[in-house]
């Protein structure tokens, strides 16, 4: 099998991957996530339009917590001065909303949108028309408590990070009711993406209060990507049980959240970044979901129920992260979150190839070279694999004039052909399935890579040199694809030609068609198709010529 036909196999693998993954998408239901066994279920009656907390305690909330009368209906977070704390830190930049308490916005200040603005910072989180992804977060119980509509007052209007400085607190306070008296403390550290969320409670009344507190993550629901490159956007679950569960609009439409968990996260993904909610571990959450509308949807938690006696204070913790997916960070932060760097079914071998890639980044400081250097330590491990193909194709390619004068002798008669070939196969010690193997053991690493190069966030806007400014996207000027369509080229005419004249006018067309297929792919992927392609070239002519040689001698 000649090695122009890998091509081939590598569409007709991606178009596959492609199908599948639409069908998981259009029809996949994910499974059930259903509470403990018995614990009460959510209500059904309970009307979910312009609702966006939810609108009861969750399965396991103290008798006392009483339902909510009046639904929290959705209204634009004001963002007027004075009702917005402006928190800076080396990697993020947060808009604090006193109008609730909750994140409205959060920039990454290491992540610019376009290369060419590096001062216009990309924002995980923000309330504008089109890209509402929002952080909430509020307390329920007997009596007032402050929801994520409760109005706060803070300390300051603006928190920054000081040199020297290791962490930062924000501090706001809750003091409308007349039993309770609330503070919300985020603390934010150097370097880190994880917010922690604390709420103090003190009963200041004469009743016992029971309560618990809640946070949640609202986003509007993306737009439908149907292209060629598919990247997930939508909620994410973990438990125990089952580490990690993506559920995209129309899942959590058909299975809302609902379980009670010890440790576990509730999550919103979209390409490169995520957003996750992380209760204490050791205590007992409630995870749910909410269809707010026909663009709206929300995933969060319950934390465990609270009660307080008159004079006492408690405190509920939890976290937030906020930023970038990457791998050693999140692996360390949550069991299961690193998992949102989602390498698809071909994970078990996209893994190592992104430990190798990182650790000769680190070497060499270039994801590029990194790349080359992957490519050319694959080519160097299956080095006997792809000589051995390499032979058997020299070898047809030499006795190829005996094929030609056998297909005129025979004519039609294919039996009698494919006896005739192999006896010639027999003869001349040719394995025509010896260039299969090289072939179906680079379709997965290809495959893997490209999704390596896809989700890994360290690659986005990275350089390789000279017109290359981001190996994550396509060529701008389109130079990889062409040398790739040139390098493809060279190896037709290093394979022996296929007889079939129909055949010889595909593989004609060949290098044109994967050459206009390749302008579509990051450029890094690119990069490592033509460095494996020019080794190839290099090895398959050395052997070529090393056959000739020996028989002339």
């Amino acid at each position: 099998m000649d090695n122009t036909r890998l091509f081939l196999f590598i569409a007709l693998s991606f178009v596959s991957l492609m199908l599948w993954d639409a069908w998981q998408r259009d029809y996949h239901t994910p499974e059930t996530v259903a509470a403990e066994p018995g614990a009460a279920a959510q209500p059904t009656d309970t009307p979910q339009i312009d609702i966006d907390a939810p609108s009861a305690p969750p399965p396991g909330a103290t008798p006392d917590v009483p339902t909510p009368q009046r639904p929290l209906t959705f209204e634009p977070l004001t963002t007027a001065t004075g009702d917005v704390v402006t928190v800076h830190t080396d990697v993020l930049e947060l808009n604090i909303n006193l109008l609730g308490g909750g994140i409205s916005r959060a920039s990454l200040t290491q992540y610019p949108v376009e290369l060419d603005e590096p001062d216009n910072h990309f924002a995980l989180l923000d309330n504008i028309p089109g890209r509402l992804f929002i952080h909430q977060g509020g307390l329920k119980g007997t009596g007032d408590a402050p929801d994520h509509r409760a109005r706060y007052v803070a300390e300051a209007e603006h928190y920054e990070l000081s040199p020297g400085q290791d962490e930062i607190t924000v501090t706001l306070r809750w003091a409308a009711g007349e039993a309770l008296d609330v503070l919300k403390r985020y603390t934010l550290r150097r370097g880190s993406y994880l917010v922690d969320v604390d709420y103090v409670v003190t009963n200041n009344g004469t009743e016992i209060w029971n309560g618990r507190g809640y946070e949640q993550l609202q986003r509007e629901k993306p737009e439908s990507k149907r292209g060629l490159i598919y990247t997930f956007t939508g909620a994410a679950l973990s438990t125990p049980e089952k580490r990690y569960q993506k559920y995209d609009y129309d899942d959590l439409e058909d299975t809302p959240l609902n379980v009670d968990v010890e440790g576990g996260w509730v999550g919103v993904l979209e390409h490169y970044f995520v957003s996750a909610l992380l209760p204490t571990p050791a205590n007992s959450s409630h995870f749910y979901s909410l269809i707010l509308d026909d663009t709206r949807y929300a995933v969060g938690f319950w934390g465990p129920p609270m009660s307080l006696s008159p004079g006492d204070s408690g405190a509920f913790h939890s976290s937030v992260y906020i930023g970038p997916k990457l791998h050693e960070v999140l692996r360390d932060i949550a069991p299961g979150l690193e998992l949102t760097v989602d390498f698809g079914v071909l994970w078990f071998i996209a893994k190592p190839l992104f430990v190798a890639l990182d650790f000769i980044h680190k070497l060499t400081g270039n994801w590029g070279i990194a790349i080359i250097i992957i490519t050319l330590s694959l080519k160097l491990l299956f080095y006997p694999l792809s000589a051995a193909g390499y032979r058997s194709m020299a070898k047809m390619r030499k006795v190829q004039p005996r094929m030609m004068a056998m297909k005129e002798r025979y004519g039609g008669d294919r039996t009698r052909m494919n006896q005739a070939m192999m006896e010639l196969y027999k003869e001349e010690k040719i394995n025509p399935l010896g260039g299969c193997l090289p072939i179906l053991i680079q379709i997965p690493v290809f495959i893997s890579l490209y999704w390596v190069l896809l989700e890994s966030v360290e690659m986005r806007q990275a350089p390789f040199g000279l017109w290359i400014h981001d190996l994550s996207a396509k060529d701008p000027l389109y130079i990889l694809p062409l040398i790739m369509g040139v390098s493809m080229w060279i190896q037709q005419k290093l394979n022996p030609a296929p007889m079939d004249p129909v055949q010889q006018k595909v593989m004609q067309v060949l290098p044109f068609a994967f050459t206009i297929f390749f302008m579509f792919f990051p450029s890094g992927l690119v990069l490592y198709w033509v460095v494996n392609n020019i080794l190839s070239i290099a090895q398959q002519w050395h052997i070529t010529r090393s056959i000739e040689s020996a028989e002339k001698s």
